[in-house]
């Protein structure tokens, strides 16, 4: 079980660290980190959309590599290398904090290849932590259509009424086979992967052992729950449009010259009925 927290003050203003953890290798976007059809690599992107949030003291891009690390020094990021055969994103961001030195009251992780999440979200997110019972937060947003309840790709959350997590799955979530008929006809939520931590609480997840929920999904936040975690799940208006394959790139480009890099990220997604 995770050990409890001790209870501490709220906090005015949390201090905070944005992790962006830089990984070249990539399935079905080979480098795509280091993709730059806008004259800035993809994950330089999620960077300056972190720092736009205002929420941060810093934002640390966690590279494997050196072409990455070179890519960051060259765009004037703060970076960090990291081992390259981390087994998540949530280990590169704590080693990425451990190296840095720095202390801070909450750390975010935020996926490289996000490079359109709203910043306001971000700053949401930090500022949940002014409740001090706050130990581990995420996002998650309205699933737009069947399909995407359907699809496995698409992790879905139910909350309790605290809004905490209760159950994190790739299947459609809250089964309504037997559902009353005062039922919320709503398609449910999915699971932003953002993740924030107070530092001990991340330190304190990496040193459980993989969990059978989290094995049969394969979602290592499950490993949270399972041990007697909570996960406080803030809702936002939708979901951010993440870069996955070459389609989702080039749309993202495309959105990119059309707008310019100050535009709302949550302008339409030219595909997301199909995803």
């Amino acid at each position: 079980m995770i050990p409890a927290a001790e209870t501490t003050a709220p906090q005015d203003r949390p201090r905070a660290l944005a992790v962006v953890p830089a990984r070249l290798a990539s399935t079905r976007l080979p480098r795509k980190m280091l993709l730059a059809e806008t004259g800035t690599c993809l994950f330089v992107h999620t960077a300056h959309n972190a720092e736009r949030s205002g929420a941060f003291e810093a934002v640390l891009i966690a590279a494997d590599c050196e072409e990455i690390a070179a890519a960051a020094e060259a765009a004037g990021l703060s970076c960090v290398s990291t081992d390259p055969e981390c087994p998540s994103g949530t280990d590169r961001v704590h080693e990425a904090l451990v190296t840095s030195g720095g202390e801070y009251d909450v750390v975010v992780g935020v996926q490289g290849d996000e490079p359109e999440l709203d910043p306001t979200d971000l700053g949401r997110l930090v500022d949940c932590f002014r409740d001090a019972d706050v130990e581990v937060a995420t996002l998650a947003a309205p699933i737009p259509d069947e399909a995407a309840l359907e699809a496995t790709s698409v992790v879905k959350v139910v909350l309790d009424v605290n809004s905490d997590a209760l159950y994190f799955s790739r299947a459609p979530l809250p089964n309504r086979v037997h559902a009353r008929s005062d039922a919320d006809d709503s398609l449910g939520l999915r699971h932003v992967g953002v993740y924030a931590w107070r530092p001990a609480a991340l330190a304190r997840f990496r040193a459980l052992e993989p969990t059978p929920g989290e094995r049969a999904e394969n979602l290592e936040q499950l490993r949270w729950l399972e041990n007697g975690g909570r996960m406080r799940v803030l809702i936002i208006d939708r979901a951010p449009h993440g870069i996955d394959t070459p389609e989702d790139y080039t749309a993202f480009v495309a959105r990119w010259r059309e707008t310019g890099p100050d535009a709302s990220p949550n302008a339409p997604h030219p595909q997301e009925a199909s995803t």
